[in-house]
């Protein structure tokens, strides 16, 4: 009982000491190396020649030195203790000491390694018997790294002696045993290179540079184009600075203006259209078709345009549209400059034609006497402030929908027939956002309105544009149907009404 005991405390200190080297082995193997030393201890457990010598099996344990010729030879000493019985009597009891010398050849296949040897084994029998064998033995086995200079062994024994001392000289024994255990590598073996960049770790600024990339003689990775991505690892070493790299470190091009995104200050640019260094599309003409698509650059300003950016004349009077006032003129009918018959009044709003400063005007519409819409209704001696309804953008951007155009027009004209009148544009968003991009949208969006009214001939000294952000909302911004009517646009008298 004490045997078994014994046997169950080794077995459990042989597993303790393999699990502590698995959890201590480091990243890289660095094991069998020439000029190397192998230090190891091992759990035995041996199968005794049944018919010649007829011990019982036992588990044991020893501890082996080896020296490293080179990459595949090796030359070891190895001993071990195995305490046994003969039968089932205490007083049979022995204890089995094996001593051993080996050369071992090893086949290294990626990280691990097959070892086959042979050698010279001695053993001494102590206890119910006094006996000394000497024979031959036959190494087989793996060597596995667990990483750094630490690696578990498993293998076979077979053990020969020619003749035994315990039977007698005539008497042969063959025993069988099998090992398992932990061994550690000292001196020798490559410098060690934990993050594999090709510097030695003692010489290594940088220690955990990811494999790949490329090192300067300390160890340090570098990034050239500072995109981000390390040299070696960068597919686009030579990315122009602030572009938007992928995870390749390529940059890309979203709107394929040839202008780098990170870089591209209009990266919604449509493509095909003629951009700047910044890559922000141009309208030379001002027909809110963009340089590059518009097909007619050179269309005069005011006019009416297709979606290639050419004038239309729907009515063919000779007078493009936008720049008519009377577009639905029926055909072979003597038309003035804005395009509408001489004593009409094809807009409904009681002034004739040839008197009609503003012949466009929508209809239900108060007038003044040169036909133009009143722009501002003066209540209590003071002008209310007109919101452009039907004026709108792009989502966050100041760009005017070309729903906007018809409303706008109508501003013109009544700007153009009153010339004493000047405004304010104001601009207005909702509180979405930060109040500094809200400030600077709205006044963006005042300024596109203040543009549009210029190009169609409203002197700009007339005119001032401000941006106010969400700081005057005419209702809550808690609903979306709030949040609407916050972003406006709205015109303040400043000098002149129209009545």
């Amino acid at each position: 009982m004490d045997a078994l005991r014994l046997n169950a405390h080794r077995s459990k200190a042989i597993l303790a000491m393999i699990a502590l080297s698995i959890s201590a082995g480091s990243a890289a193997a660095q094991v069998g190396q020439r000029g190397q030393v192998e230090l190891g201890g091992f759990g035995t457990y041996t199968r005794y020649d049944p018919t010649n010598l007829g011990f019982d099996k036992e588990f044991g344990g020893g501890g082996r030195l080896a020296f490293f010729l080179n990459r595949h030879l090796s030359i070891e000493a190895a001993g071990d203790f195995t305490e046994t019985t003969e039968g089932a009597l205490a007083a049979s009891r022995l204890n089995v000491t094996r001593l051993s010398g080996t050369a071992l050849y090893h086949l290294w296949l990626g990280g691990t390694a097959l070892y086959i040897g042979g050698g010279y084994e001695r053993t001494y029998y102590r206890g119910a018997r006094e006996a000394n064998e000497s024979g031959g033995v036959a190494v087989i086995g793996e060597r596995l790294p667990l990483g750094g200079r630490a690696a578990f062994r498993i293998e076979g024994r077979a053990s020969y002696y020619p003749s035994s001392e315990i039977l007698g000289s005539s008497q042969s024994a063959f025993n069988l045993s099998a090992a398992a255990g932990i061994s550690i590598f000292a001196f020798g073996g490559p410098p060690r290179d934990g993050d594999g960049d090709g510097v030695v770790d003692r010489r290594d600024d940088c220690a955990d540079t990811p494999l790949g990339a490329t090192v300067d003689r300390i160890g340090c990775p570098a990034d050239g184009d500072e995109d981000g991505y390390l040299d070696g690892l960068d597919q686009c070493p030579a990315t122009p600075r602030g572009a938007t790299v992928d995870a390749r470190g390529c940059p890309s091009d979203a709107d394929a203006d040839s202008v780098l995104d990170g870089i591209d200050v209009c990266p919604d640019t449509p493509s095909g259209a003629s951009v700047d260094a910044n890559g922000c599309p141009s309208d030379t003409d001002g027909d809110a078709v963009l340089d590059g698509l518009d097909r007619c650059p050179d269309t005069p300003k005011g006019a009416t345009v297709d979606g290639s950016g050419c004038p239309t004349d729907q009515d063919g009077d000779g007078v493009f549209d936008g720049s008519d006032q009377c577009p639905d003129t029926p055909a072979g009918v003597e038309v003035d400059e804005q395009g509408c018959t001489v004593d009409l009044d094809d807009d409904g709003d009681g002034v004739r034609n040839r008197l009609d400063r503003c012949p466009g005007t929508r209809p239900g519409r108060q007038v003044d006497a040169l036909g133009c819409a009143v722009l501002f209704v003066v209540e209590e001696g003071r002008a209310r402030p007109l919101i452009l309804k039907g004026v709108n953008f792009a989502s966050g951007r100041s760009g005017l929908t070309r729903e906007s155009f018809a409303v706008l027009d109508e501003v013109v004209a009544s700007l153009i027939a009153n010339e004493h009148v000047r405004i304010e544009i104001a601009g207005y968003t909702d509180a979405t956002g930060s109040r500094r991009r809200n400030m600077a949208l709205s006044l963006g969006r005042a300024m596109a309105v203040r543009a549009y009214l210029a190009q169609k001939g409203v002197a700009p000294d007339r005119m001032t544009a401000r941006g106010y952000g969400p700081d005057q909302p005419v209702t809550t911004n808690r609903t979306r149907a709030g949040r609407a009517l916050n972003r406006r646009v709205e015109l303040h008298l400043i000098e002149g009404q129209n009545q």
